[in-house]
């Protein structure tokens, strides 16, 4: 992966005998708007968060709830469904989001992509193709906006993967990675999504319930796990940004 520096990157105002272990008991049953207080209070410099446009609830408290116009990362791995690029344009007016788009290195069209790295290079190498179009473009992000703390929208309860997953950790870089919608259920997500008018991908309403990039996602069959839909087929189970 890109370094930014040889030492780990950490928040500039969080000491660096910051207790995850504590701060996760602390946490663990508070509403995702408690979470992101928390860091807006406590993490001034370095914030910001990353979103796939799916969504947009954890932009909508950053941006409407909390008055946090925090920096939102998108990835166009130049793959993206028509709707999701949509869906980010909508949002950048609607939120007035300070958005910063991130693509491989070196090209800016699918067209261009195939031309230098070989047609339908997700079926011939899917991690060369997620570290080309999501992971170096996420670390160079990360970098070049001197990001110390960066917020998901990742849930348990989208995979068995992510069952474990915690509120507060590090990633590998040594940056605080928060989850505030860790302990959320999908009913839960979507029942705050409704109530606050909160922009979302239309593909949700075509049965896709969890969307990445239009060649590796389909909708999901009844019964099967929200992510299910992604690299179908596969045991491809994350991209690599989460890994």
């Amino acid at each position: 992966m890109v370094q930014c520096m040889e030492s780990p990157v950490r928040a500039k105002n969080v000491s660096l005998d910051f207790d995850f272990e504590r701060l996760n008991e602390r946490f663990e049953n508070s509403e995702p708007m408690e979470i992101l207080a928390w860091c807006v209070e406590n993490i001034t410099e370095g914030l910001a968060q990353t979103t796939a446009f799916s969504i947009l609830s954890v932009t909508h408290m950053l941006y409407r709830e909390l008055n946090a116009p925090v920096p939102v990362i998108f990835l166009d791995t130049l793959h993206h469904f028509p709707e999701t690029l949509e869906t980010a344009q909508r949002a950048k007016e609607f939120y007035g989001l300070d958005l910063h788009v991130y693509q491989a290195k070196h090209v800016s069209s699918r067209e261009e992509f195939a031309a230098r790295y070989g047609d339908r290079l997700w079926e011939r190498d899917v991690d060369r193709f997620h570290y080309l179009t999501k992971v170096e473009p996420l670390q160079r992000a990360l970098c070049e906006l001197e990001v110390s703390a960066w917020v998901t929208g990742r849930r348990r309860d989208q995979s068995h993967t992510r069952q474990q997953m915690p509120i507060f950790e590090q990633d590998t870089q040594g940056r605080v990675k928060v989850n505030p919608l860790a302990n959320w259920t999908r009913k839960e997500l979507w029942s705050y999504t409704y109530s606050h008018n909160v922009l979302y991908n239309p593909l949700h309403d075509r049965g896709y319930t969890s969307i990445g990039d239009e060649p590796l996602t389909t909708p999901i069959l009844p019964g099967e796990d929200e992510r299910a839909g992604r690299w179908r087929g596969s045991v491809k189970t994350e991209c690599g940004i989460h890994v």
